[in-house]
């Protein structure tokens, strides 16, 4: 059981590492032509990514269909889609398309603090005085890296920031919104469905396609979207959580971020200043202190 416990502790640091550089690949797909919008790229990561994953539920008899069997599941696996994975996806991208991976995927960390504030002041559950510590540490690394400590100046840009918070509501929906869902139904065909719904939401909004997708230079960052930074990560992650804490793989969630960083500095040539670095570590270690808990203190 313990060499288990390790071998999938190792799966989900290479599902962050990989969704961290899924970025870097989608930004690559919006630098070669302005029509490979978030929007699109969007599209097609989530409709190709959702029926793979219903594939792969469906050869392991998982049943994907009987989560439409009753008006409540039906709904929520809808706003699953919609509310949760649009923000989560879409949103991470038009923040990369505005600045790069590195930054988008900082912002979008800072997501468990939206469901701390959705826990006090909707479920009225009074937060611990480290989890106050933590938001505060969070807020002061975002500031940072988004003034360089200077308030009267916006290091990045207000796109980014804007698209980069609207990822990190993201996080807490996509997170909140299927609970239900995962304890009656198989995570892989609810993720299956979730990543469907909103890829298909997204083409009827926007029924745009871009044929420069398709060119030679385009196929393999696609691809590479698609499978290392969708499919597998997906597949990996959901079987992990079965041996893996879930304080656990969200403390682990910070290679994600870590990794976007160093592709983006090596890929993009990205300039990493003192204060980015500053900003990053103060996110990234509030993250960890919210989702750690010593021993003695786990219930």
């Amino acid at each position: 059981m313990e060499n288990k416990k390790k071998f999938w502790t190792i799966m989900i640091i290479i599902s962050c590492t990989f969704w961290g550089i899924s970025g870097i690949f989608a930004k690559f797909i919006f630098n070669l032509d302005r029509s490979n919008t978030p929007i699109f790229v969007s599209q097609i990561r989530m409709i190709i990514s959702g029926l793979v994953i219903l594939f792969f539920s469906w050869l392991n008899k998982d049943k994907p269909m009987k989560i439409w069997k009753t008006k409540k599941s039906s709904f929520t696996i809808i706003m699953f889609g919609l509310l949760g994975l649009i923000p989560v996806q879409y949103c991470y991208f038009e923040a990369i398309k505005y600045g790069d991976a590195s930054i988008a995927t900082i912002l979008q960390f800072i997501g468990p603090f939206f469901i701390l504030f959705y826990l006090t002041i909707v479920k009225r559950q009074a937060p611990r005085r480290i989890e106050v510590i933590c938001t505060i540490i969070a807020f002061i690394g975002v500031f940072i890296l988004a003034t360089h400590g200077n308030i009267n100046h916006l290091a990045i840009t207000p796109q980014v920031l804007f698209w980069g918070l609207l990822s990190a509501i993201g996080v807490a929906t996509n997170t909140l919104i299927p609970k239900s869902l995962i304890h009656e139904f198989s995570p892989t065909a609810v993720t299956g469905w979730g990543l469907l719904i909103a890829g298909v939401g997204l083409f009827i909004i926007h029924p745009h396609v871009s044929a420069s997708i398709l060119a030679p230079q385009a196929i393999v960052p696609l691809l590479c979207v698609l499978v290392i930074g969708t499919i597998i990560p997906f597949q990996l992650f959901t079987s992990a959580l079965r041996y893996v804490k879930a304080t656990t793989a969200s403390m682990l969630d910070a290679f994600e971020p870590i990794s976007a960083t160093i592709g983006s500095i090596l890929v993009f040539n990205m300039h990493f200043y003192l204060a980015d670095m500053i900003g990053s570590v103060l996110i990234i270690l509030a993250v960890i202190l919210l989702n750690w808990q010593p021993k003695g203190k786990i219930q």
